[in-house]
């Protein structure tokens, strides 16, 4: 038995508080765990009473991770709705992909998106390949949750947005599902406009997951495997 036992420890342990918030290999840890836990309970007490949150599909959810959790972007309340979605007991393993600019530039933002959401940062105008193949890596050998919204940024309309090809880079020949939802009242309840949510009733249906394990990991694959995506999520928003 001691023979199969392998030391790993955590791959940001070396890293200075600032730079482990903004690493893609944050874990995190005990008190992250306690935080995380804590926001869940007073986020999913506060969506209930005040936008009505119905869920509508948690049966189409993976048993266990990886897999991935995209949506259109209305709102800033969206990976508040869809980490709510995720099981209780994926947490510490759920992530949700934030914008990096938005979330990661002042230190009590990022300690917000961090604690609270478990975020990780991807920078928008200056996100390389390397950065999706670190997050691919990790969704498939850490058996994680993301939660992503392929719009890249809120819609300014309420009409979901085309997606980018970067979530094909993300999933493309590997087996962890993609599962497409579709939150429906966060736009009105708090637009890109408005600086506090108002009281309106929110519906999130979940799909049936979608795997692209044979799909080829490439420009053409990407985008692809982001068109039947894109597609899978509309079609929730037209049920």
């Amino acid at each position: 038995m001691s023979e199969d036992w392998q030391y790993d420890p955590a791959h940001d342990l070396e890293l200075s508080r600032s730079k482990r918030r903004r690493s893609l290999n944050r874990e995190p840890g005990l008190a992250g765990l306690a935080s995380n836990f804590l926001w869940r309970g007073l986020s999913g007490g506060y969506m209930a009473l005040a936008h009505r949150l119905s869920i509508e599909g948690r049966q189409n959810l993976p048993t266990q991770p990886p897999y991935v959790l995209v949506a259109n972007h209305a709102s800033h309340l969206d990976a508040v709705i869809l980490e709510l979605a995720a099981p209780r007991r994926h947490l510490g393993r759920i992530f949700p992909i934030a914008a990096g600019d938005t979330f990661f530039e002042k230190p009590m933002l990022a300690t917000f998106a961090t604690a609270c959401m478990n975020a990780l940062p991807i920078w928008r105008k200056r996100c390389g390949g390397h950065s999706l193949d670190e997050l691919r890596r990790r969704l498939v050998e850490e058996k994680c949750v993301f939660i992503l919204f392929p719009e890249g940024t809120r819609t300014r309309n309420g009409k979901p947005g085309r997606f980018k090809p970067g979530l094909g880079r993300l999933v493309c020949e590997t087996s962890a599902p993609v599962v497409p939802c579709f939150i429906d009242g966060a736009w009105r309840a708090m637009p890109p406009s408005a600086s506090l949510p108002r009281p309106k009733k929110i519906r999130l249906r979940i799909g049936t997951p979608l795997v692209f394990n044979n799909a080829a990991n490439d420009r053409q694959g990407w985008e692809a495997a982001v068109a039947e995506v894109e597609h899978a999520v509309k079609a929730l928003g037209e049920a």
